[in-house]
């Protein structure tokens, strides 16, 4: 049985490989986030596009409008 230690180094190998061989790539896509809103504490998954750190959106159990932390 190996260690985690050993698992974890076997993966991060084969990783640097595959990006090496350019079989993997890599995509940066939108976001998201968990957010409670702050009238009824509903939570919120909202979708935020990259490099956007607040986004409007709408709470969907009592529909307050606010923006994300």
């Amino acid at each position: 049985m190996a260690s985690k230690q050993e698992m974890r180094e076997e993966a991060e190998r084969l990783v640097r490989e595959a990006l090496e061989r350019k079989s993997v790539t890599i995509k940066h896509g939108a976001t998201r986030i968990e957010a409670t809103c702050g009238k009824c504490g509903a939570k919120n998954r909202v979708s935020a596009e990259k490099g956007e750190t607040r986004v409007r959106y709408k709470c969907k159990e009592c529909g307050h409008e606010q923006v994300t932390l």
